[in-house]
């Protein structure tokens, strides 16, 4: 259990939370929520003791371990991925070192055997002899291949390290868990298996995370910041939602009868301050609006784009034909005589473990590859705008936000621009930032601002929802499912898949012992998708055991 008593941080004269109160408790899931910069994640280091705070009380439960999610990926070069895992719990890997160390001394003495028998007797009480195959539960359930789990960290590639640090917080069974970002990198799959960890889970998690149906799972809390403080809400996501609207609603309509008010007194004042009979009146009116203050009214942390997308051009029937496409990188066949048929009213989400074989067909059909064989065609209607997964290439100048966005605009005038990049929250003198200083955030914001100036009737996105934050991914979102056109997306948020796609492609491996169907295409609703009973026997054809979606 975690008790908080008045918390308080600010960085100069910004204040991030102040007066902080908050208990957190065994058996319940409190997700962390609030704008980019808001100070989710500050709040967890300064939980778990990584950060400093101004003032305030953390109080923590007698001999209670915090596990945190580790954001250094390079770490644990040196360690397997199992022992990697093991760490988390430090006193059981020291346990297990050191019992290693006295079994190895040639003089082994009377001393080394009682502390040896010390040693066994902790780690048995800890649960050692189940460490390394609870490691290697946790591993497979989060993706890794068994031939992965012996391997260095080195040896293993990005996502494979995201999966292992992962596992190394769960390990043990922490009193506490501190996850940030828990879910990224992760596949559709593992995050339902985390869900399910998680749900599972008997002692207190504090999450931070921005995949909506990952909190609406697994939260039994949420803790807001926003205006200036932490405020908890029973229930998940969804509910803490629907509250913060009636709760907006209520407050916007208090600020318009405060604003009415101030009005009324101020119109008194102005009348009858010469006027000796009404003199005291006036006066009284005007102590009045002294204290409605409106000046001070809490501003919300919380910034809403706009994501529109308008087709400048109607779309026909053809839309994309592609037949046999083959496409190899670095010795493995990412496309095997794949073919595709796209129609008008498709929004199609590609899902599947394959993930090089999604961004390699987005960028041959997109013209930024070339396939090895087989081609693909484009109806004469059409017109697409391409949002890909690593977009550096784009911001490597040092063209301001507005010079950049002009380069693909048929208006060069400025107000036109920038009022694209307004509704994307480059406003003011943040539209004059050179593009090669940005955040990953702000770059997407500027890659979706390109996709609005387009007028494209096709959108082809690439994981468009990376770095952004609720809001933005609530705004984009709501965007595209307002959009007339065709859309072609990859995503690992199940539920902006959910509320776009209405139909699924899941792209099967394309080695050639694999099964003879290169995808399975539905149209359907992608939880309808989810639990057919056809496509599960197809998945499990095709990838011979059960695999990542």
């Amino acid at each position: 259990m975690i008790t908080i008593t008045d918390l308080s941080l600010g960085f100069g004269e910004r204040t991030l939370f102040k007066d902080v109160n908050l208990k957190f408790t065994p058996g319940n899931c409190y997700g962390i929520i609030g704008a980019n910069g808001a100070g989710k994640s500050t709040f967890l280091k300064i939980l778990s003791g990584e950060s400093e705070h101004d003032r305030g009380e953390i109080s923590i439960g007698k001999n209670e371990r915090i596990a945190v999610l580790k954001q250094d990926h390079f770490a644990f070069e040196e360690y397997p991925a199992r022992e990697t895992v093991i760490i988390g719990y430090a006193k059981l890997h020291g346990i297990m070192k050191e019992r290693e160390e006295i079994y190895a001394k040639e003089d082994f003495s009377e001393a080394d055997g009682i502390r040896a028998s010390e040693l066994e007797a902790d780690f048995a009480e800890l649960d050692g002899w189940e460490a390394e195959a609870q490691a290697g539960q946790l591993l497979s359930g989060l993706g890794l291949d068994e031939e992965d789990h012996d391997k260095l960290m080195a040896e293993l590639d990005e996502s494979k390290k995201v999966r292992v640090l992962l596992a190394q917080a769960l390990f043990g069974s922490p009193d506490i868990l501190l996850l940030d970002e828990p879910t990224n990198g992760l596949d559709l799959e593992s995050i339902s298996w985390l869900e399910d960890f998680l749900i599972d889970f008997p002692n207190t998690v504090i999450v931070v995370s921005h995949d909506r149906h990952f909190l609406n799972a697994v939260c039994t809390h949420v803790c807001d910041i926003d205006y200036g403080r932490i405020t908890p809400y029973s229930g998940n996501y969804d509910f803490w939602y629907q509250m913060s609207q009636i709760l907006q609603r209520q407050a916007r309509e208090q600020l318009k009868k405060r604003e009415d008010k101030a009005k009324e007194l101020k119109e008194f004042i102005q009348r009858f301050a010469s006027n000796a009979s009404k003199s005291r009146q006036a006066t009284s009116r005007k102590k009045v609006l002294e204290k409605l203050d409106l000046d001070n009214v809490p501003v919300t942390s919380r910034k809403f784009p706009y994501a529109g997308f308008k087709s400048e051009r109607e779309i026909g029937n053809n839309v994309l034909r592609a037949e046999k496409l083959n496409f190899t990188f670095e010795g493995t066949r990412l496309l095997r005589d794949f073919s595709l048929v796209v129609n008008k009213g498709d929004k199609i989400a590609f899902v599947g473990s394959e993930h090089a074989s999604k961004s390699a067909l987005f960028d041959i059909i997109a013209g930024e590859k070339k396939a090895e064989a087989g081609d693909y065609y484009w109806g004469q209607t059409t017109a697409f705008s391409y949002f890909p997964k690593e977009n550096s290439a784009f911001f490597s100048s040092s063209l301001s936000i507005t010079d950049w966005l002009k380069q693909y605009s048929p208006d060069q005038d400025d107000t036109y621009v920038r009022s694209f990049l307004g509704r994307m929250l480059f406003s003011g003198d943040e539209a004059l930032k050179p593009v090669n200083v940005l955040s990953g955030g702000e770059r997407v914001r500027c890659m979706l601002a390109k996709m609005m100036l387009s007028g494209a009737n096709v959108l082809i996105l690439d994981e468009p929802t990376n770095h952004l934050d609720l809001e933005a991914i609530t705004a984009l979102n709501d965007g595209l499912a307002e959009f007339s056109g065709v859309i072609l997306f990859n995503s690992h948020d199940h539920e902006f898949i959910n509320s776009i796609a209405n139909r699924i492609i899941e792209i099967l491996p394309q080695d050639d012992a694999a099964a003879n169907n290169s995808c399975i295409d539905r149209m359907m609703p992608f939880d309808d998708y989810l639990q057919d009973s056809t496509v599960k026997q197809l998945r499990t054809a095709a990838y011979h055991h059960t695999q990542r979606i």
